[in-house]
């Protein structure tokens, strides 16, 4: 693409420029309000008073995002839940601790781990093509099913064409209470031409992530909601993660309001209300900062997926500078994703952008843990994504 999407496009982690670090700051009254001071019946932060709360009430108020949530595990195995802001610019009423957010492309990491635990059991095979298990399903312009692996699917050199790119004016729009079939998002991508040979390049592409799904339906005779929930969801014990059933466009539990701005300094708009059809395999689940966490540590621990297809998944590839802006060094695997820290070593991890949430994070080799959330997506300001993300360096670097 010449133009690089908005990240509400692609269900992706903001990957534009981060600092290594939040700098931590002294906070003022104002320092706990989405503009300026805020009154006195203003909802109070939660989590201990330390360094890294002050700098979520600090990016609270530099960036106006309406709220941030993070969860945190420790090097001593302590969890932590912070909020900052509030949770609702109407009434101005708190942030729910550990409350629920749209995960966004979270998801893509529960999809690609059951595609792994089917290719554990032997009935799907990374490097056989997707025209085995779904029949004359990819055809197009450059496109076919027997030349695309389910491996390619996966770690985004399919070279499909992305369906989010065409979509997404509408999902902000007259689409927002559209439901829309899996095979329905298939077929707007089919509608234009491959952007590449398969194997040949990378690039972010939510429809790989729904003709995955489609896959795993196919294999299993089963809806993908209820795979991902009895496969990932109850054995990794998520107790505040679930796929949204068909035509639900709530969210079920206590949680912040979802906002989003048509452009930096733009009114924010509360569409926390949406179909989220539209994301399917590839970001229609709703989770919590320590759900998440929940789940990357018992991913990357070894507890969904048997040894030979986690080291699969953990084999990445390396990103183009569209989506590792700042040269980091951000390399994708088989729905996972390394970042380097700056204290050393890697985030394992994914996060995801949906209308009105962005979430970023994931876990160390070293058991650490750290979660974020914001409360709106497009984002009030220019650098509102790098200073939220900023903080789960700093979590997982603190001595």
């Amino acid at each position: 693409m010449s133009v690089r999407p908005q990240r509400s496009t692609r269900f992706q982690p903001r990957s534009g420029r981060r600092p290594r670090a939040v700098a931590v700051v002294a906070v003022t009254a104002a320092a706990l309000g989405v503009a300026g001071t805020l009154p006195s019946s203003a909802a109070q932060p939660h989590g201990p008073r330390d360094s890294l709360r002050e700098d979520m009430e600090r990016v609270v108020a530099d960036t106006k995002v309406p709220a941030v949530l993070m969860s945190t595990v420790g090097p001593d195995g302590r969890t932590r839940d912070y909020t900052a802001g509030v949770g609702d610019l109407r009434t101005r009423s708190e942030v729910p601790v550990d409350g629920q957010v749209r995960a966004g492309s979270n998801t893509k990491s529960f999809t690609a781990t059951v595609v792994l635990q089917l290719v554990g059991e032997g009935r799907v095979s990374l490097d056989a093509p997707v025209e085995r298990y779904l029949p004359k399903l990819l055809r197009g312009d450059g496109i076919d099913g027997r030349d695309i692996t389910v491996r390619q699917l996966l770690q985004h050199t399919s070279g499909l064409p992305n369906y989010t790119e065409y979509l997404m004016k509408d999902i902000v729009g007259k689409a927002r209470h559209t439901y829309y079939q899996p095979r329905d998002l298939v077929d707007i991508a089919l509608k234009h031409k491959a952007q590449f040979a398969p194997g040949t390049k990378w690039a972010y592409n939510n429809t790989n992530y729904v003709v995955a799904g489609l896959l795993i339906e196919k294999v299993t005779g089963r809806p993908l909601a209820e795979q991902i929930t009895q496969r990932v969801i109850d054995r990794a014990g998520l107790r505040r993660t679930y796929f949204p059933g068909v035509g639900d466009e709530s969210i079920r539990g206590p949680h912040p309001r979802g906002y989003h701005a048509a452009k930096p300094g733009a009114p924010l708009e509360d569409i926390t209300t949406i179909d989220p059809s539209w994301g399917w395999a590839a970001g229609q689940m709703i989770s919590t900062p320590r759900d998440l966490n929940r789940f990357f540590s018992a991913l990357l621990g070894g507890k969904l997926l048997k040894p030979a297809q986690l080291a699969q998944m953990r084999t990445t590839v390396r990103t183009p500078d569209d989506f590792d802006e700042q040269g980091k060094g951000i390399r994708y695997g088989l729905g996972l994703i390394s970042t380097p820290l700056s204290c050393g070593g890697l985030m394992w991890g994914h996060g995801g952008d949906i209308p009105g949430y962005h979430t970023y994070g994931g876990v160390t080799d070293k058991g650490r843990a750290a979660t974020i959330a914001a409360t709106a997506d497009k984002m009030p300001a220019e650098d509102a994504y790098a200073k939220v993300d900023a903080l789960t360096d700093k979590a997982l670097c603190a001595k």
